[in-house]
């Protein structure tokens, strides 16, 4: 197994988000701002989902890589680090999934 981690794609997207690099699809995205880098998000949840539903074990794969990419894109976008969606899911396993999703307010 890598040692390549989500902190480690974080990394990367920060740097090719911010480069300018007209080569670069990250900073294209960045550059096309939130509303094009949650749309591709968007896209590729669905794709996710139509992999699942298939039963296409590699699709899950290749979708969840692109899924797991774009959404740190947005989070990039957003300025919000991946560090603050870690602690708030560690902050959820205090309790059982039922009781947090019945806490949250509407």
């Amino acid at each position: 197994m890598s040692g390549f981690s989500l902190s480690d794609l974080e990394k990367i997207v920060a740097e090719r988000a911010r480069s300018g690099d007209a080569s670069s699809w990250t900073a294209k995205l960045y550059q096309g701002g939130m509303e094009r880098a949650a749309k591709k998000l968007g896209e590729e949840a669905v794709e996710t989902v139509i992999a699942a539903v298939k039963g296409d074990d590699k699709g899950i794969v290749s979708e969840s890589a692109d899924l797991l990419y774009h959404w740190l894109v947005v989070l990039a976008v957003a300025g919000i680090p991946m560090s603050e969606v870690m602690a708030e899911l560690e902050r959820r396993t205090s309790q059982s999934g039922i009781a947090e999703k019945a806490s949250r307010t509407k």
